[in-house]
């Protein structure tokens, strides 16, 4: 294992808890059994009420643990009156292998730009927040390894060290339930430029103004990169033409990529990407992915929207849209662009869901030309094909989490996908 002595080095001789047992929780624990099995750890997970058990005993303030490993959705709040050294899988992997590591966070758009990172970057490892564990890659990892890693605020608001390359593609209302403020939230974002050392790259998107104002009152330690998709050069206007993306957040964010590709080539001496390579890219899943076609009407999974803005982006970005389906669990983010962007929009049908889906049509204070408040996605799919019409296009970007009915957002974009496949079922009986 590379660096395995630095590692160690981090964990010997502590009394662990491993505070959440999901993916990453699980990660800890192998970690540990793998490198230090002597150090004693305790597994402790959250019960109903929100308190706190290990194997035996309640949460009290007594336990003798000096570290705390912590599974990424658990807020540092909850362990504000412990005196222990508080961190994560990620900052520890940071402190060891931050100097190989592009970290890609943002409020949306960072599994995909890091993915379309991983793509253009030849024997590139990617990890992290996109579900495969940072210290799974362990075995993989050498001397030249490069690794990609997507990172949620979550996951960077314990660092110690940020990653050589730091991407920061966008902040918005998100997680509000998690950080006692929205600048709570932004700053946990910040943490992945802040943590870096002087000889480390910080690039920003500055066609955001919120983000490039942010960025330049800090006293960031690292060499600053803002970009801004009208500053893109002829040559890389032609790889962002060849890249499947569409909509101008997919556009930036794959500029972005395309620059952060050329610093990390640039150092090893590996070719430069071309049109092939962008053009070979494959965009993920539940995000603006078109899923079937019934009676002409195409529909459009973009379950991952779960805020304002990812829905604004990709109906702009889909140019027509006929019926728009919206809500889910609501955490109290601000509607109104929505709202607004929405009365200046040509789109006849809307569908609410859930208690986001009513209060933001208890928002609308002008008439909707045709709307229902459904919570049953199969009564919601054969509503949009009646209503909407053919040639016409269906858009599922809900601006708000799946937490109500589905177990994260990718279930929602199968049941809803699993739904038009049943009309089109339906239709050949």
């Amino acid at each position: 294992m590379y660096r395995e002595e630095q590692l160690r080095a981090l964990l010997k001789g502590r009394k662990i808890l491993i505070a959440g047992y999901g993916r990453e929780g699980k990660s800890a624990e192998r970690l540990i059994q793998r490198l230090v099995p002597e150090t004693p750890y305790t597994i402790a997970v959250q019960v109903e009420g929100g308190k706190w058990r290990d194997e035996s005993d309640e949460w009290h303030e007594d336990w003798p643990f000096d570290m705390v490993i912590k599974s990424p959705g658990i807020p540092n709040f909850q362990f504000s009156t412990f005196n222990f050294q508080l961190t994560s899988l990620t900052d520890l992997f940071l402190q060891v292998y931050g100097d190989m590591t592009i970290g890609v966070t943002g409020t949306k758009g960072k599994s995909t730009t890091a993915s379309l990172i991983h793509h253009l970057l030849p024997g590139s490892i990617l990890a992290g927040n996109i579900g495969i564990p940072l210290f799974d890659i362990l075995d993989g990892l050498k001397e030249d390894s490069i690794v990609v890693a997507e990172l949620s605020c979550h996951q960077l608001e314990n660092i110690h060290r940020g990653p050589h390359i730091a991407v920061l593609l966008n902040l918005f209302q998100e997680h509000l339930d998690h950080y006692e403020n929205y600048m709570g939230y932004k700053m946990a974002k910040m943490q992945i430029g802040l943590k870096q050392r002087a000889d480390d790259h910080f690039f920003w998107c500055a066609d955001a103004i919120e983000l490039d104002d942010l960025v330049r009152s800090q006293a960031m330690p690292g060499m600053l990169h803002p970009y801004r998709l009208t500053d893109a050069t002829e040559e890389e206007r032609m790889l962002l033409n060849a890249c499947p993306l569409e909509g101008d957040h997919n556009r930036s964010n794959a500029l972005v990529a395309c620059r952060v590709a050329m610093l990390a080539l640039s150092t090893i001496h590996y070719p430069l990407p071309t049109k092939e390579t962008f053009a070979s890219f494959q965009g993920l899943r539940h995000r603006m992915e078109k899923v079937g076609c019934y009676k002409d009407i195409t529909w459009y999974d973009d379950s991952i929207s779960t805020i304002p803005a990812a829905a604004i982006a990709a109906v702009r970005a889909l140019g027509r849209v006929d019926t728009l389906i919206l809500g889910g669990f609501d955490r109290g983010i601000d509607y109104t662009p929505l709202v607004d962007f929405l009365k200046e929009s040509p789109i006849k049908n809307l569908v609410f869901v859930g208690a986001a889906g009513r209060r933001m049509l208890s928002t609308f204070h002008f008439p909707l030309s045709t709307y229902i408040v459904e919570d049953d996605y199969k009564k919601i799919v054969p509503w949009c094909a009646e209503h909407t019409p053919q040639g016409g296009v269906v858009l599922l970007s809900p601006a708000a989490a799946s937490y109500d009915a589905f177990k994260n957002f990718e279930h929602r974009g199968d049941f809803f996908r699993e739904q038009i496949l049943k009309l089109n079922q339906n239709e050949k009986n």
